[in-house]
């Protein structure tokens, strides 16, 4: 590099690019706020983590309530937002429709051009309140079906679900999705908040952050990992067969997804809460294949290359077993991290910084300029 003080990392692994008080992954362990994650998963609920993420503090009885409200009354999808997915191909890819139904609705919000703390506020409200909107009227209308209106009373989890399937979850359906969406509401400065917060840092708007996080989360190598979870078990398809298809994987170099992560070495404090999600599900369901499966699989490879589960390895069967679609997987994770990605984004945006990394370049020193009949 041209200065020579600057320090050189692949992949940016390791570099610190700012300060933030959201989240925090230090010896394993990943904090909200400074609170556990398995204490939020055990005791907490995705409305109460997504106030917490925000403000800074778990919310009083009063506060939870005001949130909850915003959230219910704003839960409702623009008009032309859904006469414009009535128009995408029903083909269209998940997370290409919840890319641009975010940056349609941005037309639609009279705080768009409003940069204030405030405005960006009510921005993450409303966000948060349509992704599970969005994401299940989709499913619907790219399945030639009328969607699924929010019901009032029943709260982020409980309505997505709901909105889903047309009926209200049992108690531990709730419960599970809850704990998932808690599980997966930040993660520090993983690749999708950081392109948020480089997005937010230019100052533009909060909609063309999220719709950079979306992009960004649609790549394989960061959510639609639990996606091919699910799409590997059902390929293998039974339990006698697991073993054979890890050794076969790791004889071809293949890569197994759901496994391995790069800030924890001794494993992924969200796949410990998932995996007991995971097994209680299919209890509830008296269906234990997909769960022996994953376990199975977990063993052997942990086994062979030390490698442990991360957040989307058994997220994966417990999605299954709420009966969701594989294809929703992806944008369950948007819907949850939105919380994540919009207190990253406000965060920036109080003490901002345009984010401009250099470039460690290998190309010639020197060259010259050839004219034209010269080459």
């Amino acid at each position: 590099m041209s200065d020579k003080t600057a320090e050189f990392k692949e992949g940016l692994e390791g570099i610190v690019a700012a300060s933030s008080a959201v989240c925090s992954i230090e010896n394993g362990v990943l904090r909200y706020r400074g609170i556990d994650i398995h204490e939020l998963a055990q005791k907490s609920n995705f409305i109460e983590t997504v106030y917490l993420l925000w403000y800074g503090k778990l919310p009083t009885q009063s506060e939870w309530d005001d949130l909850k409200s915003q959230l219910e009354a704003n839960a409702a999808l623009p008009e032309p937002v859904i006469k414009a997915m009535e128009a995408f191909p029903k083909k269209a890819n998940f997370m290409d429709v919840l890319r641009t139904t975010v940056s349609l609705m941005a037309f639609y919000d009279p705080d768009e051009e409003d940069n204030s703390i405030e405005a960006n506020q009510r921005k993450a409200i409303r966000l948060t309140a349509q992704l599970p909107h969005l994401v299940t009227a989709w499913e619907h209308i790219r399945n030639q079906r009328s969607p699924v209106h929010p019901k009032k009373g029943l709260g982020i989890s409980a309505n997505f679900l709901y909105m889903l399937h047309g009926k209200e979850p049992t108690d531990l359906e709730l419960q599970c999705f809850d704990q998932a969406l808690i599980l997966h509401a930040d993660h520090e400065f993983n690749a999708s908040t950081f392109a948020a917060r480089v997005t937010a840092a230019t100052l533009s708007d909060m909609y063309s952050a999220i719709t950079t996080a979306i992009g960004t989360l649609k790549g394989p190598l960061h959510g639609g990992a639990n996606q091919r979870v699910m799409e590997t078990l059902m390929k293998i398809g039974e339990i006698d067969q697991v073993e054979k298809f890890v050794k076969e994987a790791f004889e071809k170099k293949e890569r197994i997804m759901g496994f391995g992560h790069r800030v924890y070495k001794t494993g992924d404090p969200r796949a410990k809460e998932l995996k007991r999600m995971s097994e209680k599900l299919s209890k509830e369901k008296g269906d234990s294949k997909w769960f022996e499966m994953s376990v199975k699989m977990d063993e052997l490879v942990q086994k062979e290359k030390g490698l442990l589960p991360n957040v989307d390895f058994y997220s994966a069967s417990s999605y299954h077993m709420l009966g969701i679609p594989f294809e929703a997987y992806t944008p369950i994770f948007a819907m949850s991290r939105i919380a994540g990605w919009t207190a990253h984004v406000i965060e920036q945006l109080s003490n901002n910084r345009l984010i401009r990394p250099r470039a460690d370049y290998i190309g010639l020193k020197e060259a010259s300029f050839v004219p034209m009949n010269q080459r």
